[in-house]
């Protein structure tokens, strides 16, 4: 059954900008009256249509991810949902009690305590007095705000709005439960939470619409998904399928480059690059490259040097430019001719992240004499199974190998 149906729903906002034309003296004059006698400036209208003909049916139960870049127009049909604005064109159908949470302190009233907008913001999504006293102390508890129950919103931080405020919209039982990117705003714990509360919101039959750029997230939760560019509707259906098809249109992936001729490969002093390739020899998931994954890198040059010592030198570097590490080869005595170079990437040991390989051929008088910066370019995506942490692993490694042992010394 559809609880939710949306036609043909289209969203245009009237953008004014202000236009000052000032070619003559007459202009230059005539503007600044208009603006002395009648507080306006010249202006030009342009329409923008940050939704354009969206068309989607949510099953009851259904948990949906909508994903898409800044701009998509996520937030929009957001709103729309929510009926905190109205749709240009289309027709949208609801079934049930929704309640959502799309901006810090939505629904707060700055002066009264945390107490009181507790049951002002359960009123405003339209739950009974007895229905908010019901789960008043599972709210606060799921919050964490028992010290701070009695003071005005106000002087909350934003993290305690958006525990508040999620604790409210998931402990009053809508039926759909709408939550934007703001989760993000929260720590760890919270987070952690919060993906579990969901978990069981869904669990019991409810339909929830997350909106997040934490893919991991979306893929943990949701079952189906929805990706948007640019105000359209540009895929719907089963969620790894979404997100996978996502993640191929933004890659910066640049995993293999072949020359054909010498002419016109990049080198210099005998050296000349004709092949470089990266690639998996195990652990892709869903054509992915994820921190489990081991990778290949082949390099083939040509070489017109005869009987010279040469090191080949491999740097992999993050997207911001951090080296991780530097690996070469003790001086190899070559002959002249086409040189192969392969050197493997374990899995488990990068973190999820962009990265970028340059290349470095040095002579055995350490004189560098070929260099390619910036070869091969891949992404390392995240996919954690058995975990309720789903936030940013720090750091550019992530050894599964390295591990923590922990043991009861003493008993109190």
């Amino acid at each position: 059954m559809n609880v939710i149906n949306i036609e043909n729903v289209s969203k245009s906002y009237i953008i004014k900008h202000n236009v000052v034309k000032q070619d003559t003296l007459r202009d230059s004059m005539t503007n600044f009256a208009k603006e002395i006698f009648k507080g306006k400036k010249s202006s030009e209208k342009e329409e923008f249509w940050a939704l354009k003909n969206i068309n989607l049916k949510i099953e009851k139960g259904e948990r949906l991810g909508l994903i898409g870049a800044n701009g998509a127009g996520k937030s929009t049909l957001l709103k729309v949902l929510s009926r905190i604005t109205s749709p240009t064109t289309g027709e949208l159908r609801i079934k049930g009690r929704m309640a959502s949470l799309l901006e810090v302190g939505t629904g707060f009233h700055p002066e009264l305590t945390g107490r009181e907008n507790i049951f002002l913001n359960g009123a405003i999504l339209g739950m009974r007095k007895a229905e908010i006293k019901l789960q008043f102390n599972n709210i606060v508890e799921f919050a964490g705000i028992e010290k701070f129950l009695d003071t005005p919103v106000k002087r909350y931080s934003s993290g305690m709005y958006v525990r508040l405020g999620f604790a409210i919209a998931a402990h009053l039982e809508p039926e759909i439960l709408v939550v934007d990117e703001v989760l993000a705003v929260g720590d760890a714990d919270f987070q952690k939470k919060s993906i579990g509360k969901m978990r069981d919101v869904s669990k019991s039959g409810r339909t929830i619409i997350f909106v997040s750029h934490n893919l991991t997230a979306v893929q943990s939760l949701c079952n189906t998904g929805a990706l948007l560019k640019k105000g359209e509707l540009v895929e719907s259906g089963p969620i790894n399928s979404v997100v996978n098809n996502y993640i191929q249109e933004i890659s910066t992936n640049n995993l293999k480059r072949e020359w054909l001729s010498k002419n016109i490969a990049p080198g210099n002093e005998g050296v000349f690059a004709k092949y470089l390739c990266i690639e998996a020899t195990s652990g892709l998931y869903n054509n992915q490259i994820i921190t489990s994954t081991s990778l290949k890198l082949t390099f083939d040059f040509w070489n017109e040097l005869d009987q010279v010592k040469l090191n080949i030198s491999v740097f992999l570097y993050t997207i911001t430019g951090e080296c991780i590490f530097n690996i070469a080869n003790t001086g190899i005595l070559f002959s002249k001719g086409v040189i192969r170079n392969e050197f493997e990437i374990p899995g488990d040991l990068l973190n999820d992240g962009s990265y970028f390989i340059s290349i470095m051929v040095v002579r055995d008088d350490a004189k560098p004499i070929f260099f390619l910066e910036e070869a091969l370019t891949f992404d390392i995506h995240d996919f954690r199974e058995g975990t309720e942490w789903l936030g940013k692993w720090p750091g550019a490694v992530r050894p599964v190998n390295l591990k923590i042992v922990s043991s009861q010394l003493e008993l109190e």
